[in-house]
């Protein structure tokens, strides 16, 4: 019989309600791990901060409760409407509640500018969530109601008159079922809300933490311009000027404002924090391209006015841009975010907004202040001069080496056939069986693989002489195309994503943590920029009826096996397979789960400049000669560990 056969009507599925939210989690909050819990939060959180923003609340008080696993929010703004729906006959808070695209927020007589504008914010925290509760004055009175998983367990109730002041409170718990951890992070928690207080500089955020008793209130007044200096304090960099530029431009086009705060330091590189209606926009976007063009043109404009530019001197964007540290929040009506992270703003119009508003100011700021001027043409020509030196410095060693007439490329190296390194991927993978099977299994227009022989060199036991000896090492490096140590130069690497792709057990992490130990020491930029990713292969595949789950871990199969067993009401066999490595998955599996840009889900390593030290201190504990230290981990953290499965 064929598959159209086999494929009729009855296959199709209708999810309804919130049952896409809890059927595909990661779509909604990025994943189950722990950025996908707090997502949680962050959701509730931006709804109050929306309120603040838009003039109609001041106070904000989050509760981590005693048990570390629930949160209740609660704001003085205007309160959730409560009435009945026109149309819906249902109350609008169970509305918001329990119905995607459900809001507020979709035209802009109650927001000017907000956080959440698909209007599933809410309702997606409610659908996974095992228990919530929504509190609301407003009306002369409190309003109360209650829902499990996203269904509501009563109508919406008055639970007492009240003549004193509105707002909305809402309490709610993460569901096991879905989330591999349900406990919160009490720090990250503190950290996310103190940088709304910097950028809403008349709103007060209160963080109370039932589990050690804590209470911190954060109000910064100072705003952009102190959240900056902070900024510039933990990067180390000793700054160029000493007053920052600041700009403010309200009443723009399309209702936009635009907020700035900048100053080029002595760091090596860059550093751009920005955000959307204070939301944290950490893959940038089209407002942060408007800003670099600005900077760009300020900068630049300045300089030629001034006679400051050198002959035989070519001053590229990134020049100007070296060690500058600046503060991006732009204010706005309809921003198009890609995905409902929200991690990068799509908005055309935003990039032409943003540098408007900046780069008028910026070029009347260096004119008015030319000590301040100075002394950034100064940094800019020293920028130039360095890169110079590195090219050329470059070329001699290609040289030296007969690099610059031919590319040796290790005969494991399973090519692409794009020579564009924007759009080519590198997945270095882990034995012969692995890598058959994911090359079989890549898109080969784009995809390359590099198959390793068992564990790698450490490298942080051993000297540079030994690594660069390293066979396996020594065919990262070849593969890449960018040399190494004091050699590198990325501009010659030939694939922007440099994918780990390991086991999903101990062996595979310990493989994983050995090439990123050698990244870390010779490779740096790789990741520092953005380059070097790790892929989430499935440990398990779990077949009921005609639905197929795929589980990263022991702990997402049970949370899995939970799910399905509820919904089946254990009417169905489950079949559970484990997969003892990638070289046993098919390579139809392996690109459907770990490969295909559309379906995968992989990590993205990074290095925040804050915890800089505490990454160079676990480096060299976890992974250095000193057994000492690695005794001292184990020793502070064994009642934290769970049962090993030997």
């Amino acid at each position: 019989m064929s598959s159209a056969q086999t494929y009729t009507g009855a296959d199709i599925q209708v999810l309804e309600g919130l049952d896409p939210v809890r059927k595909r989690p990661g779509m909604y909050v990025g994943g189950t791990g722990k950025a996908g819990l707090h997502h949680l939060l962050w959701e509730i959180v931006d709804n109050a901060v929306d309120e603040a923003t838009n003039g109609y609340a001041s106070h904000i008080e989050v509760t981590l409760h005693e048990d570390g696993r629930s949160v209740t929010v609660s704001d003085n703004g205007r309160g959730i409407p409560v009435d009945v729906h026109p149309g819906k006959n249902i109350s609008a808070l169970e509305l918001i509640m329990t119905t995607l695209h459900a809001g507020g927020k979709f035209d802009q007589t109650n927001y000017i500018a907000s956080g959440g504008l698909h209007g599933v914010g809410a309702s997606v925290v409610n659908a996974l969530s095992e228990e919530m509760t929504v509190t609301v004055r407003r009306d002369g009175a409190v309003w109360e109601q209650r829902y499990a998983r996203g269904a509501p367990l009563a109508a919406v109730r008055k639970v007492r008159e009240n003549g004193r002041g509105t707002g909305t409170a809402i309490h709610f718990r993460p569901d096991p079922e879905i989330f591999e951890s349900v406990a919160f992070d009490p720090e990250a928690i503190g950290q996310n809300l103190e940088i709304k207080t910097y950028l809403n500089a008349a709103l007060c955020i209160v963080f109370r933490n039932e589990m050690d008793g804590g209470r911190r209130e954060y109000r910064h007044e100072g705003g952009i311009a102190e959240f900056l200096a902070r900024r510039v304090k933990a990067l180390g960099g000793r700054p160029v000027h000493e007053e920052p530029f600041l700009a403010l431009q309200e009443g723009m086009t399309d209702g936009a404002r635009v907020e700035v705060a900048l100053q080029w330091t002595e760091a090596p590189r860059e550093q751009v924090v920005s955000f959307v209606n204070g939301i944290p926009t950490k893959e940038g976007g089209s407002h942060e391209q408007g800003f670099r063009d600005a900077v760009r043109s300020a900068v630049r404009a300045y300089m030629e006015t001034h006679d400051l530019l050198p002959k035989n001197l070519d001053i590229a964007a990134d020049d100007i841009r070296e060690g500058l540290v600046a503060i991006l929040n732009l204010f706005m009506v309809e921003p198009q975010f890609q995905g409902q992270t929200k991690e990068k703003l799509n908005n055309p119009g935003a990039r032409s907004i943003v540098a408007g508003a900046m780069r008028l100011e910026l070029e009347r700021f260096l004119n008015a202040h030319p000590t301040t001027g100075e002394a950034i043409a100064a940094r800019v020509i020293q920028s130039a001069k360095a890169r110079r030196a590195s090219r050329a410095a470059a070329r001699d060693v290609r040289r030296k080496n007969g690099l610059s007439h031919r590319l040796n490329l290790p005969g494991k190296l399973a090519d692409c056939s794009s020579t564009d390194p924007t759009k080519s991927e590198l997945f270095i993978v882990e034995g012969d069986s692995a890598g058959g099977s994911a090359k079989q299994g890549r898109d080969r227009t784009f995809q390359a693989v590099l198959p390793l022989r068992g564990k790698v060199l450490n490298a942080e036991q051993h000297a540079a002489s030994k690594v660069r000896e390293n066979k396996e090492l020594s065919n990262v490096a070849q593969a890449l195309g960018c040399g190494m140590g004091d050699d590198l130069d990325l501009a010659r690497l030939r694939y922007h994503k440099v994918v780990l792709l390991m086991d999903a057990d101990s062996d595979g992490h310990h493989i994983a943590t050995l090439l990123l130990t050698f990244f870390y020491r010779y490779m740096r930029p790789l990741i520092t920029e953005g380059f070097a990713y790790i892929a989430q292969p499935p440990l398990y595949r779990l077949d009921a009826g005609r639905e197929t789950w795929w589980a990263l871990d022991e702990a997402e199969k049970d949370r899995i096996l939970r799910k399905i067993e509820r919904q089946k009401k254990g009417r169905r066999d489950i079949l559970v397979q484990r997969f003892k490595g990638l070289g046993e998955m098919m390579p139809a599996t392996l690109r459907e789960t770990t490969l295909d840009p559309e379906k995968r889900m992989l990590l993205q390593v990074r290095i925040d400049e804050a915890e800089r030290l505490d990454t160079e201190r676990t480096i060299s504990d976890l992974m250095g000669k000193d057994a000492s230290a690695r005794f001292r981990f184990i020793m502070n953290h064994a009642a934290d560990a769970d049962a090993l499965d030997l």
